[in-house]
């Protein structure tokens, strides 16, 4: 076990996996950000004093063996790994008609089958370090039904179930499995979504308090699971919408 514990984020570069990394820095733990460059957060510079617990790596979740070794890259420098966020994920749109199966294919390999195989590389380095934490991003598409989203939402909705899963299967061995499912939540990726005077108005009347989720508000709700390892939290999905789905 090292002294200080041990995070893998995938998708760290931009958007929701940089905050949810810086947040985890701040938070006193080591971070593997990792990300198809593995150069770390590229859209702001990082603080000083948060560099220093980040450790940037290269990683393809579309490839189980980049994904492997970028976890055993981190487990040799910092001696083990005690959660992994699985952020990393793709969103493609289109009719359902005419939406291609090798785009749905494309989807759902992204965003269900390589976090699975990130769940199966972790697997063994959190058994070493006696335990962790492994938190999913799914999302509210899971359970809900919305046009030319048809391959996002079944591969949320397998986040979810491989969550529930995991979960069951590997808590006598100490390793807990959640899924934190956002609702719309602005980033640097999406945030001109707002300047369409349509989708502003159905996100100002859907959600309760009128304004979408910032990226900083779900990272402090992944922060706090990581961080504060509660052991019977284990096996759900977490909808972190601003009361958006019981408000419709």
């Amino acid at each position: 076990m090292t002294e200080t514990r041990t995070v893998a984020v995938t998708g760290a570069s931009r958007g929701l996996g940089a905050e949810i990394a810086l947040e985890l820095a701040r938070r006193g733990l080591t971070v593997g950000c990792l990300s198809r460059k593995g150069i770390g957060p590229e859209e702001e510079p990082v603080p000083d004093e948060l560099a220093g617990r980040m450790i940037n790596l290269a990683c393809d979740v579309n490839d189980p063996e980049s994904g492997a070794a970028a976890l055993a890259a981190l487990v040799e420098t910092t001696g083990g790994l005690h959660a992994l966020v699985n952020n990393a994920g793709i969103h493609k749109e289109g009719r359902s008609e005419s939406f291609s199966p090798a785009e749905f294919a494309e989807v759902l390999n992204t965003n269900a089958v390589g976090l699975f195989a990130m769940c199966q590389s972790a697997y063994p380095h959190m058994i070493a370090s006696g335990g962790g934490v492994i938190v999913n991003i799914g999302s509210h598409y899971d359970k809900i039904g919305v046009k030319y989203t048809a391959a996002y939402c079944a591969s949320k909705a397998a986040v979810g179930a491989i969550t529930r899963c995991l979960g069951v299967e590997w808590a006598r061995k100490g390793i807990r499995v959640v899924d934190v499912a956002p609702g719309f939540t602005l980033t640097n990726l999406n945030r001109s979504h707002m300047d369409n005077e349509r989708f502003r108005s159905f996100i100002e009347k859907a959600i309760p308090r009128g304004t979408p989720g910032e990226a900083w508000e779900v990272a402090r709700f992944v922060g706090s699971i990581v961080a504060d390892d509660i052991p019977f939290l284990n096996g759900e999905t977490f909808y972190i919408d601003g009361g958006q789905a019981v408000a419709n």
